[in-house]
Formats: C-alpha cells, structure tokens, sequence
C-alpha cells in the first residue's frame, strides 16, 4: 500500500484537515479564546475581552457556561450535586445563592418549553460565544440543539443578567487570574 493510502499519513491527514478547515490561514481566523464564561462569571465580558474578540472576528469558546450543572435547573438544596464530588463540595454551598437565578432561567424556559440548561445556553449564544459542552447522553445533544435555535429578548438577557449579580457569587477557579 502507498503511504498515501495508509491511514494517518502526513498527506491523507493534511489533505482532510484542508477539507473540512481550509488553508492554515482560515485555520488560524477561526481560531479564538477561551474562557471559563457563564452567568455568574462574566469576567471575560466586562474586561472588554468579547467586544475586542467580536470586533477582530475571533470566536469566543465559552466553557463552564452551565457552571458544572449548577446552572442545569437539575439541581437545589433539596436536590444537591453529589456530595462527594469536587463538583459537589464546590457548587452545593453555593446553590442557595443561585437558587433565585435558577427560578429566572426556569421562568424564561417556560415560556419557550426548554429547560433552564437551554436558555443558559440561549444566554451565551446571544452574547456571541460559542459554549463548550460537556455532553454524556443523546438527549443532551439534542438539548443543546434546541438552545442553538432560541432566540431571547433583551429584557430576558437583562433579567438573567441582574439575577446573577444579586446572587454574588464568583466563580472564578483557583487557576484563574482576575481579569479586571
């Protein structure tokens, strides 16, 4: 067999990459940042880091949009993240804080029959980032699928937005630098 023919050879990988990404250079151009983002961390937001990328062309790849599930609408006080997890013991001694926000992203999905995981997504999406979901099931896919397609209001953003500031919570990682 002919190198070409063989699987994961330079020129068979180069040639698939060149099919579905382009040149290097459109490569590159859709290339981005990216940054924990979410409802209750907007860091990235409010240190200019959105427009300056928006303004250039630069996809913004938003992760922990749904703040390892806090932001699901799965899970409360009375229906905590496993106590034992690292997910658990960050996010359970916050969710009485976030709980009001929750009810606002529940609220808002009712009115468009999706859940509150779905219009945080919707939320991201309309401030022109592309999140990173962390998906375990077909339904999730098709979840994310239906957020693609929402389409909120300003005051539905800016109720979300207000939501998460009364919370006062900040979610910002140990790794994480402040940015502003």
């Amino acid at each position: 067999m002919s190198s070409a023919g063989r699987r994961g050879s330079s020129r068979s990988s180069k040639a698939a990459r060149s099919a579905v990404w382009g040149s290097p250079t459109t490569i590159w151009h859709r290339s981005g940042g990216r940054n924990h983002y979410s409802l209750l961390y907007r860091s990235s937001e409010k240190a200019g880091i959105l427009d300056y990328c928006r303004e250039k062309g630069i996809d913004f790849w938003a992760y922990m949009v749904l703040e390892q599930g806090a932001l699901s609408g799965k899970y409360d006080t009375q229906h905590p993240l496993p106590a034992a997890s690292q997910r658990g013991e960050t996010y359970n001694p916050l969710l009485p804080q976030i709980e009001r926000l929750v009810a606002v992203l529940r609220t808002i999905g009712a009115k468009h029959g999706v859940s509150p995981a779905q219009i945080a997504l919707a939320w991201a999406l309309a401030k022109g980032t592309t999140p990173i979901i962390g998906v375990t099931s077909v339904s999730q896919v098709e979840d994310t699928v239906r957020a693609i397609r929402l389409s909120l209001t300003v005051e539905e953003i800016n109720r979300m937005e207000a939501a998460a500031e009364e919370t006062g919570v900040d979610t910002r990682g140990a790794w994480e630098k402040p940015m502003i």
